[in-house]
């Protein structure tokens, strides 16, 4: 992603060997020796760096941009086919498969299959709107049109603390939320499901010390609207431990 040797990828490419030798292999046959620079498994990204300079690289977009139903690109190792194409659309935006991680997946049907992970998902510019992450199969290992891309937006924003850090620091409210339903919105007599609905407030908390209990319904964090539980996950991640709301 950068001429002097940072490379992004999968954190789950790399977690369980950080100890171990990572090594790069480019599409001309040279061979890197990798540093594990930081790793954030809230978001599956994780930033290495070789010791190369002059390094042809990928520009990451605006994923932001992004529209449903735009054609894109996936490059990767399928099941161990190197350096292979495949296209698709986008099929969605804002996709959570896991409400503990911090997930805003970009869908797609382009074909991804085991080795795909940590490539490149690319728009028809040529710039990089994704990092390929996962899939969901139905009784099989293989793809059946259901792949997720880490958005390019979100992957900035890591690599920034990856560089500085070696991890991600995030806020935390210390609450379980869920997103509300039609069933709640009339038992708790609101006007719409916009918002995340505290079910439970831990102990010692940030939430607990600001007096927030259960079935408090969250609609705001500094004014912005909360969408939903995944929004106001985010929104929360991203204000500093410390300060005020």
């Amino acid at each position: 992603i950068s001429a002097d040797g940072y490379i992004l990828t999968n954190n789950h490419l790399v977690e369980k060997d950080k100890t171990a030798r990572v090594t790069i292999t480019t599409l001309a046959g040279n061979e890197y020796d990798a540093r594990i620079i930081g790793t954030d498994p809230g978001t599956d990204l994780a930033l290495l760096k070789v010791d190369a300079k002059g390094q042809p690289f990928a520009e990451l977009g605006d994923s932001a941009q992004v529209r449903v139903g735009e054609w894109v690109l996936a490059i990767g190792n399928p099941l161990g086919m190197e350096h292979t194409v495949t296209a698709g659309i986008v099929s969605y935006k804002g996709r959570s498969i896991d409400t503990q991680s911090y997930q805003d997946f970009i869908q797609t049907d382009a074909a991804i299959n085991r080795g795909n992970s940590g490539g490149p998902l690319i728009n028809m510019k040529g710039e990089v709107i994704g990092i390929n992450s996962n899939i969901l199969t139905s009784g099989f290992a293989g793809n059946i049109g259901i792949g997720f891309a880490i958005p390019s937006d979100i992957a900035k924003k890591v690599v920034v603390q990856l560089k500085e850090k070696g991890r991600v620091i995030r806020g935390r409210l210390g609450v379980q939320i869920q997103d509300l339903t039609e069933g709640l919105v009339k038992q708790l007599g609101l006007k719409s499901k916009a918002g995340a609905v505290i079910s439970s407030v831990e102990p010692d908390s940030p939430a607990e010390k600001a007096k927030l209990r259960q079935y408090d319904v969250i609609v705001q964090v500094n004014g912005q609207p909360v969408k939903d539980g995944g929004d106001l996950r985010f929104k929360i991640a991203h204000v500093l431990p410390g300060h005020k709301v």
